[in-house]
């Protein structure tokens, strides 16, 4: 099936979104048990990290870990926002400087000034987007960025979401509590993916729509360790509880460029085979072999895999041993941990 299509149903009573792409699962949200990315707390200092140069909170979803902190007091209430999922058994992951997103624009109440996404380059579009952004945002002092979906969208359209954004980050700013409280939820996967998944796409929303589009079907192959590549060759992807392992197998080609064809089909699936498995954290890589002058296009083409994807990853480079490591945010629930 060709294009594209976002399915909005229910898995295992979770909440769940998926974006198939000519018939293939490229993304999948699902809610899980602990906070999402987004919500923000009013938490109390607790226990500073020597050292660490951080500060263990008190949340009322458990104990937060707050990274490069100076001149906090214990006792202090501070506004925190959750960036990612915790590895088992650790705080979550939070940081003092709160985002608010929505479809078309990001307010930061702590960066002033109107910004525009690097991916709008035609000026003429970028002058009626700035003057759009100048106009909602009139007498206010937060920053603004427009986001790349705004391009061709409708004036009145963007301007009722910025509102709407500016808004709400008014109402949780201007809050005068004391004691530690959620003060707003991060958005759900359906929220999610009318947020980020903003390029024309069908959408089904009917009970039934990831059996019907073979999400399910895409879904086991998932909670499974193989990826297929092109050619017969497989990623092997396997979570430890120190970092995700991922082999590179050539399968049944033999040819003396088997390793290349494999290690660069992997730097192109690699992304999307993560993101589907909602899997972060230090990634090792295995490769097939293949000769050293091969390994400056192999960054390359891993580069390029994951450079329009939704999570933050940084290529850390070689080890001694030839194995290729990465370092990936945690912004997605594992879904080893949600279905069973």
């Amino acid at each position: 099936m060709k294009g594209r299509t976002i399915v909005l149903d229910h898995i295992q009573g979770r909440e769940a979104a998926a974006l198939m792409v000519d018939g293939q699962l490229d993304d999948f949200l699902i809610a899980g048990d602990a906070p999402p990315p987004g919500t923000i707390y009013r938490a109390r200092a607790d226990r500073p990290v020597k050292g660490q140069g951080g500060m263990f909170l008190t949340t009322p979803d458990g104990p937060a870990f707050l990274r490069q902190v100076s001149g906090l007091a214990q006792g202090a209430r501070l506004l925190v926002q959750v960036t990612g999922y915790a590895e088992p058994g650790k705080a979550i992951p939070v940081t003092s400087k709160l985002l608010f997103k929505s479809r078309y624009a990001i307010v930061t109440p702590d960066a002033p000034g109107l910004n525009l996404s690097r991916n709008i380059r035609d000026e003429a579009e970028r002058d009626r987007l700035l003057e759009i952004a100048h106009e909602a945002m009139e007498g206010c002092a937060f920053g603004l960025i427009l986001r790349s979906s705004c391009a061709g969208t409708e004036a009145d359209e963007i301007a009722e979401d910025i509102v709407a954004i500016v808004d709400q980050a008014r109402q949780v700013l201007d809050d005068t509590g004391q004691e530690a409280e959620t003060l707003t939820e991060g958005d759900g996967p359906h929220v999610l993916a009318w947020r980020d998944w903003t390029d024309p796409a069908e959408v089904v929303t009917e009970p039934g729509g990831f059996a019907e589009h073979g999400v399910l079907d895409a879904l086991d192959r998932a909670r499974g360790i193989a990826e297929p590549l092109p050619g017969g060759g497989h990623l092997y992807i396997q979570p430890t509880r120190a970092l995700v392992a991922v082999d590179v197998n050539t399968g049944a080609d033999t040819s003396l460029a088997a390793g290349q064809k494999a290690n660069f089909a992997c730097a192109k699936l690699l992304a999307r085979a993560l993101r589907v498995r909602g899997l972060g954290g230090q990634i090792t890589l295995d490769l097939a072999p293949m000769a050293k002058k091969d390994r400056r296009g192999f960054e390359s083409a891993l580069r390029a895999g994951f450079r329009g994807d939704s999570e933050e990853t940084t290529l850390a480079g070689w080890t001694p041993l030839g194995h290729f490591e990465l370092q990936r945010k945690r912004g997605r629930v594992p879904l080893a941990e949600v279905l069973k």
